[in-house]
């Protein structure tokens, strides 16, 4: 499926990104796609739509442009009517691009197009004629659908767009796979780890929080003593100067 698929899906990507690296990297990485959901890729009507579809979204994912490497355009093609044509390409919407390509270059009928660009027959069939009337603008020679069918396939193989052998991919795929695994299974200890420490250090029991203090009313502020008057001063002196045992203090009167 790899060494049939994979050399037109290389070309496809590329009219649709026009870069060479992510054309090889799309189409690599729908096959290990493919690999890790087989039964269900066995299973589907059409493996090759599968993987076709799985190419094309990666090629047309919009974080590319986040990426350091894919931030500057590639050298463009060599030919003049090649550079016209892919830069017309590049300036339709990508929905519109992907239909095209799908349409005009892979010559797929427009229900299947508009199954796989999931949007409805109508919808594609507006798209494919928007996307023409773009390029027949853009273009210095106006082509009809046979002609764009033919110089869209001159344009993808004048990119130099071969595929990777297969068991390179495949070997590819098995090192992601295993990163992967390693990763998810750090990520397991790590949590194991943590609901363990959290165990071990959580308390057994319902400890209640302490509420925060609250201003008492009613209680007059403590106040310090301030300074004695002449009367109280004279009567200070006088105790310090009496008798503990005088006869004034001890002596009861008789009644």
């Amino acid at each position: 499926m790899y060494a049939y698929c994979a050399p037109a899906l290389v070309r496809q990507a590329y009219l649709l990104t026009g870069r060479r690296d992510l054309a090889h990297e799309s189409v690599e990485r729908a096959f290990q796609r493919a690999w890790d959901h087989w039964p269900e890729v066995a299973r589907d009507p059409n493996p090759a739509g599968w993987v076709r579809a799985a190419a094309h979204d990666w090629a047309l994912s919009p974080w590319h442009r986040f990426r350091r490497r894919y931030r500057h355009p590639e050298p463009p093609p060599p030919d003049d009517h090649d550079r016209a044509l892919l830069d017309a390409l590049l300036s339709l919407p990508p929905p519109y691009r992907r239909t095209l390509v799908l349409y005009d270059g892979v010559g797929l009928d427009l229900p299947d197009t508009a199954a796989e660009t999931e949007a409805s027959t109508r919808a594609a069939a507006g798209r494919l004629l928007y996307a023409r009337e773009v390029l027949a603008e853009r273009l210095p020679e106006p082509a009809g659908p046979r002609e764009l069918h033919d110089r869209l396939a001159e344009l993808a193989s004048s990119g130099r767009t071969r595929a990777a052998e297969p068991a390179a991919v495949r070997v590819g795929g098995e090192r992601r796979a295993r990163l992967w695994t390693r990763t998810a299974a750090a990520v397991t200890v790590v949590l194991i780890g943590s609901t363990a420490m959290t165990l071990h250090t959580a308390p057994t029991h319902y400890v209640p929080p302490v509420p925060p203090g609250e201003t008492v009313r009613g209680v007059p502020p403590r106040a310090a003593p301030g300074p004695l008057s002449d009367d109280q001063r004279e009567l200070r002196d006088r105790l310090r100067e009496a008798l503990l045992d005088g006869p004034e203090r001890l002596t009861p009167e008789a009644r």
